[in-house]
């Protein structure tokens, strides 16, 4: 009589592998990939030819030119507005839009796994991305760092200096806390994705909300609005390399990551499992 739990289970552990399997054997998974690779590698040999002619610069492009790790730091920075929340918002607006499109989302939902585990799945999929995106930034932003400056004890924004081990760590903390900040924009872009057939429409859309929730937060007139902004706590991750780290700030950030899942997660089932897919 126990038997169906364990076998629904591994259904779900078989979809999720599928899942995945699938958006890392896309092409455009790798192009993405690829380019936010490249960022680093192209701020890294600018700053080494600039650092030739001697020229000046913010005080950030300095550090980077004394220690190859703040490579990796500053590439995260850089792609956070704009570069990262365009992939995620990519894959996580093609997650039922896409499958609607190509005709595959009613057969999916024929089979026994259910239109709540495939939501979930596609969430965890996406979530999976969000990480993977993040943290291929900063290892091509050591790799570049290695190889165009010097490495050595890392000197941190407290004035402190760590061992490059340390570093290092702090810094793979840093790529796990732009992982979280993701989440929540791929919840949100999961319930859009659940409102059209059309994957590019829905990856838009999904683009829009993030950049139009980094333009308000500019703005000093939303001040009572900011803490609850999706992209609000984005760049806290720089309090990672105070001495001693700001956990607070990571876990602040991800409390907020927390309520868009919950909200968002709730308005995709919502919309989902009242969805008319099979006519």
């Amino acid at each position: 009589m126990s038997s169906p739990e364990p076998s629904r289970g591994r259904l779900g552990l078989s979809l999720l592998g599928t899942e995945i399997g699938v958006l890392f054997r896309r092409r455009r998974t790798w192009a993405m990939l690829a380019a936010l690779a490249a960022v680093p590698v192209l701020v890294g040999v600018a700053i080494r030819i600039s650092s030739r002619g001697g020229g000046g610069g913010p005080v950030f492009i300095g550090q980077i030119a004394g220690n190859g790790l703040f490579l990796g730091v500053a590439a995260l920075v850089l792609t956070l507005p704009l570069f990262l929340p365009l992939a995620i918002g990519v894959v996580a607006g093609d997650t039922i839009a896409g499958e609607a499109s190509q005709g595959t989302l009613r057969y999916l939902l024929v089979a026994p796994a259910g239109r709540t585990r495939l939501l979930v799945v596609k969430f965890i999929g996406a979530g999976v991305f969000a990480f993977a995106a993040p943290f291929t930034v900063a290892v091509a932003g050591v790799l570049t760092g290695l190889v165009l400056f010097p490495v050595g004890p890392v000197t941190l924004l407290s004035g402190d200096q760590v061992p490059y081990a340390e570093g290092l760590l702090r810094l793979a903390a840093m790529a796990a806390y732009v992982g979280v900040a993701m989440l929540g924009l791929t919840a949100v872009g999961l319930f859009v994705s659940t409102l059209t057939d059309v994957p590019v429409g829905a990856m838009a859309a999904t683009v829009v909300l993030a950049i139009a929730s980094e333009v308000l937060d500019q703005l000093p007139q939303l001040d009572a609005l900011h803490p609850f902004l999706l992209s609000d706590s984005w760049l806290g991750l720089v309090d990672l390399l105070r001495q001693p780290p700001v956990w607070s700030t990571f876990g602040t950030n991800a409390l907020l990551q927390l309520g868009y899942v919950v909200v968002f997660g709730a308005l995709a089932y919502g919309r989902f499992t009242t969805r008319d897919v099979l006519a």
